[in-house]
């Protein structure tokens, strides 16, 4: 058997869920490793954050010797397809570039939003 190191949790396909927080900005956590989160003033931040404490959580429970959970694996693969109308395709678009961010980030924002997902 391999020994799991850091490199090899980091490789794996860990869950992020964000959402924004009350007093502005976004908080970004990884629901499988309890108590990963972090937050940044933008999406983009919050992502480059959640990545930084993701090492840091793995590398302190590596040196404690705590079990470490992986992803969950599930029926639900995180990827589906959606036909949209071609202008709200564009508005959609045009809004990612203003925020500087892919325009999966900004449907995974809103989606999670708009039910109000929290993890």
């Amino acid at each position: 058997m391999t020994k799991k190191d850091l490199d090899y949790y980091l490789t794996l396909p860990y869950r992020v869920v964000l959402y924004p927080a009350v007093e502005g900005g976004y908080v970004v956590e990884m629901p499988d490793l309890p108590g990963c989160l972090s937050q940044g003033e933008t999406v983009e931040e919050a992502y480059t954050m959640i990545r930084d404490a993701q090492k840091l959580w793995l590398k302190t429970a590596l040196e404690l010797g705590r079990e470490i959970p992986e992803p969950a694996d599930d029926e639900y693969s995180g990827k589906f397809n959606v036909r949209v109308p071609k202008s709200l395709h564009k508005a959609l678009s045009e809004k990612a570039k203003a925020e500087n961010i892919s325009l999966n980030q900004l449907i995974l924002y809103h989606l999670a939003r708009g039910i109000g997902h929290n993890g």
